[in-house]
């Protein structure tokens, strides 16, 4: 049984980051991410989530998956769908790049 919570804040997703235990998945569209990114985050659009089951299950043998998308709905809805893939190793930022924007480094654009 998992006993990680759902949501991890952007101070905490920060945290983990810089202390090498997890990595960033954005979830959003390219044209999103060439708006407003977070250095680092690794680029993996909701739509091809399915296609990348296999390569994120390895990534989360190593580190926390820490996924996020603009408000955190997208990310809430791949880390439920990848946790029911038996992918347990992950959390949703919750707020979003937004909310990272708000809270954690005001020089990624808000959009």
């Amino acid at each position: 049984m998992n006993n990680l919570k759902l949501e991890i804040t952007p101070v905490e997703a920060k945290a983990k980051v810089e202390a090498g235990e997890a990595v960033l998945i954005d979830v959003r569209e390219p044209g999103e991410h060439q708006l407003a990114r977070i250095e680092g985050a690794e680029l993996i659009p909701m739509n091809t989530v399915p296609q990348k089951l296999q390569y994120l299950e390895g990534l989360a043998d190593e580190k926390l998956l820490i996924v996020h998308c603009h408000h955190g709905m997208r990310s809430l809805n791949v880390v439920d769908w990848l946790r029911r893939q038996g992918v347990s190793n992950c959390q949703s930022m919750a707020g979003g790049i937004e909310l990272w924007s708000a809270q954690v480094d005001p020089r990624v654009p808000r959009y």
